[in-house]
């Protein structure tokens, strides 16, 4: 039978699949942990590459104000899905009864938390028995701030002999860069490129990154929300489909990757992101990580985790590694290998 003009039609407009006859997106509305910057690369090179809406995704990428914020908005259902710190995460759950706001980790992108803090050489702090009676500067909220009893206790040094200065975001560094404080609290390897724009020589740096130091917890994480889970898992596994593919990308090459996130904020440095975000890989790309592959956390080391973090924050309740992570939603583990 030959087919008539009409269906002949129909059929060559159900080979595009962005007209009549694909389904409508499914919306997704995201928060990245931090401002626009290299870290968030995968994010934006999955977003310009049209990785999420081959996944038949519409994702909303906005800007964050710190982990615990990220928590909360997918906690609230402000936000469907998230990016933020597994320690905060472990904060929230141990704090939250609600169901409706559970939130999960979903993708476990860093095997290791990046968190520490940078001094200078001529300070003379070579070793963590070198801080008592020193200074570190930081915010309140900060995870590296906040982890410092579990790095103390790994390395038996009394917490209580630094003495802390509750500084922003940035001004801590600045500080530290014009020999004002004695250390500053943060992500020391990201921070590298943003100290040198401030005129210190990376040699002239010392990086207690806390992973180096008997502190083995794992850093930030895909979130979702549970209404969300539920009512779209296709929707979830659809998002970290697209995200992985994005992620891999930028681990193979993050000279391409930052072009992403400078497309969508112009006025970042691009030299001093690109040096954050290629630091960024050790943290991810990891011998663990390279034997097993993305997002394969060892549930033992959670679990330790959870305990270790409900110690130094002087929660009430330890939080399961089940309640803290899934991977239901994950890619095949083949599709995470390096």
């Amino acid at each position: 039978m030959i087919p008539s003009p009409r269906h002949s039609l129909l059929g060559l407009l159900c080979l595009l699949p962005a007209l009549a006859c694909a389904q409508e997106p499914v919306r997704v509305k995201f928060t990245l942990d931090w401002v626009i910057d290299g870290q968030q690369a995968p994010f934006f090179l999955a977003q310009a590459k049209g990785y999420f809406a081959q996944q038949g995704l519409a994702v909303t990428l906005d800007a964050g104000a710190g982990s615990a914020a990220a928590v909360q908005r997918v906690a609230q259902g402000t936000y469907d899905m998230g990016y933020g710190d597994t320690s905060a995460l472990i904060e929230h759950l141990s704090k939250t009864a609600d169901p409706s706001a559970r939130v999960q980790a979903v993708y476990l992108t860093q095997d290791a938390t990046p968190a520490g803090f940078t001094t200078l050489k001529k300070l003379n702090i070579s070793k963590p028995a070198d801080l008592a009676g020193r200074s570190i500067g930081g915010p309140v909220f900060d995870s590296a701030r906040k982890l410092f009893p579990i790095f103390a206790r790994a390395q038996s040094i009394d917490p209580a002999s630094v003495k802390w200065q509750n500084l922003q975001p940035g001004l801590n560094l600045t500080q530290l860069a014009r020999g004002q404080l004695d250390a500053a609290s943060g992500f020391p390897s990201l921070q590298v490129g943003q100290i040198e724009a401030m005129g210190v020589k990376a040699e002239e740096l010392v990086l207690f990154n806390y992973k180096d130091y008997g502190v083995h917890i794992y850093g930030n994480a895909i979130l979702a929300n549970p209404k969300f889970m539920q009512e779209k898992p296709a929707a979830v596994a659809a998002f970290l489909r697209a995200y992985n593919h994005g992620l891999k990308d930028t681990l193979a090459d993050p000279q391409a990757a930052i072009e992403f996130v400078h497309q969508r904020e112009p006025t970042i440095n691009v030299a001093t992101e690109l040096v954050r975000l290629r630091a960024l890989v050790d943290f991810i790309a990891t011998p663990n990580a390279r034997t097993k592959g993305l997002s394969e956390p060892d549930k033992a080391r959670l679990q330790r985790q959870s305990e270790d973090v409900a110690r130094a924050f002087g929660l009430g309740k330890v939080p399961e590694a089940d309640e803290i992570f899934t991977p239901r939603f994950l890619p095949p583990r083949a599709e995470r290998m390096l």
